[in-house]
């Protein structure tokens, strides 16, 4: 049996955060539900969220990449039940501090990058 998953969050990037903040916010109407410094997260509906975040303009492409996220409070319970089930994982679980979450990295078969985190207080 696996951990429940209590919310959901995919995160963009964007190459100016401040344009991105102002559209979403005065123009789409989306509630702020966590500033992040680099990364602003906005509900989209009941525990669904969207997060975009700054990335440097020197990468092309980066702004195509796409984190699926599934936010738990058992980071942990998942790795291991995932690893149980043969998936390798590119990032253990680990504190980001910068973000302040505890997470972990695996990628579907189709290579998209997932993220299991918890927020940490």
């Amino acid at each position: 049996m696996t951990p429940a998953i209590d919310s959901q969050i995919t995160f963009l990037y964007t190459r100016d955060l401040q344009r991105c903040a102002r559209f979403y916010e005065d123009i789409i109407g989306l509630t702020l539900w966590r500033d992040q410094g680099t990364c602003r997260i906005y509900q989209v509906a009941g525990s669904a969220y969207v997060g975009f975040c700054q990335r440097d303009e020197t990468k092309p492409g980066a702004e195509q990449q796409i984190i699926f996220t599934l936010v738990t409070e058992d980071v942990d319970g998942w790795y291991r039940a995932l690893v149980t089930r043969g998936v390798h994982f590119e990032k253990a679980p680990a504190v980001n501090p910068k973000y302040h979450i505890y997470h972990c990295f695996l990628r579907d078969p189709d290579g998209y990058l997932i993220e299991i985190q918890r927020f940490l207080p």
